[in-house]
Formats: structure tokens, C-alpha cells, sequence
């Protein structure tokens, strides 16, 4: 009797079946572009959790697209608002009166709303832009003696644990400034006679 062929199982997609549905897209994208939504807002929007959101972001191109695309906008608005901080800037606004008396309209005046340039936002938007020139520097600087180079040799196994040995009796013997209560002597070789 000939020996019947092996059969495969068909293979089936494991796991939930995903939520994403193509619409999702667009959506994501006008929530990031608008509102500046992060992962958290948009697995929030969906009802996901953020892991579904990058997966998504893994599994789907156009989401990810989209995505990028709606974060890339609000990034942008963000730096063109700082830059007018800067600088500073102004703005068409309008004030509303109350009216004088019954049954008459409320005065709307036009004017112009200046802002003054921003010393913070000018001084994020240098650190960021050009951070050889503006970052907030800490030299450091270490030396020898007088200022010549450090001086350093090699230590052999013996003169490396006498070393230690000798530093970790410093710390022991040394009073604790963390408690109240004196240090205890250091322990020694000799009897005490009664």
C-alpha cells in the first residue's frame, strides 16, 4: 500500500484579526496635522491600545505615511510659531463695546495686537538651530600637578589589593558624618586585659 501524502494544514492567519480599517488613515493624519495628536491620543481615538498603533504603523504603509505626514505639519507650525516668538510679531484683532443704550449694536473696533520678540524663544530657537554657536557649555578639564599631564603606572596584582586594602581601612576607620552616634573603633590584633 503506497504511503499517502503529507497534507499541510492551510495556513491561516494567527491571532485577533486586526482593527485597522483604510479610513483610519486619513484620520490619523488630520489628528496629528490639527491637533498635534501623539500615539497615546490616536490609540485613544481608536480605542487601541499604543502596541496596536505601532503595529499599524508596521504592518500598514499608508498609515504610516499618513502619520508622518500629519506629525511633519504640526512640527512645522510648532517652529514657525516659535519663530515668530522670537522675533516677535503682530496680528489683525478686534475689540467688542458694549453698546450705549437700548436696542443699539455693539461697537467692533479693528486694531492691530503686537507681541514682543521672546528672549526664551529666542534662545531655544538658537541652542536648536545653531548649537556650536549657543549651547550651554561645561569644560572639563582635569590635570596633574601644576597643571602637567596626570601621571599614572601600572600596578601589579599584590600592590592593587594592598591599595584597596589600605583605602578601605581609611573608610572604616573613619567617622560617619550620616549618623549621630560615634564611630566604633577599628578593630585590632591586641588583647585588652581586664
Amino acid at each position: 500500500m503506497p504511503k499517502a501524502a503529507k497534507r499541510k494544514p492551510a495556513t491561516r492567519p494567527r491571532g485577533h484579526p486586526t482593527a485597522f480599517k483604510p479610513e483610519y488613515c486619513e484620520q490619523a493624519k488630520q489628528l496629528c496635522e490639527q491637533f498635534g495628536a501623539t500615539d497615546a491620543d490616536l490609540a485613544e481615538f481608536f480605542h487601541v491600545s499604543r502596541v496596536t498603533i505601532f503595529r499599524w504603523q508596521v504592518a500598514e504603509p499608508e498609515f504610516r505615511a499618513a502619520l508622518q505626514l500629519g506629525k511633519q505639519a504640526a512640527d512645522e507650525r510648532v517652529v514657525r510659531r516659535l519663530y515668530e516668538r522670537a522675533i516677535g510679531y503682530s496680528h489683525e484683532a478686534v475689540k467688542i463695546f458694549p453698546p450705549r443704550g437700548k436696542g443699539k449694536t455693539p461697537l467692533i473696533v479693528p486694531y492691530i495686537e503686537r507681541f514682543p520678540p521672546s528672549d526664551t524663544a529666542g534662545i531655544f530657537w538658537l541652542k536648536n538651530r545653531m548649537p556650536k554657536d549657543w549651547r550651554e557649555r561645561s569644560l572639563h578639564e582635569f590635570s596633574g600637578p601644576d597643571g602637567g599631564p596626570i601621571e599614572t603606572r601600572e600596578l601589579s596584582d599584590i600592590e592593587a589589593v594592598r591599595l584597596i586594602g589600605r583605602l578601605l581601612t581609611k573608610t572604616i576607620a573613619a567617622p560617619s558624618t550620616a549618623t549621630a552616634e560615634p564611630a566604633e573603633p577599628a578593630p585590632t590584633d591586641e588583647k585588652i586585659e581586664e
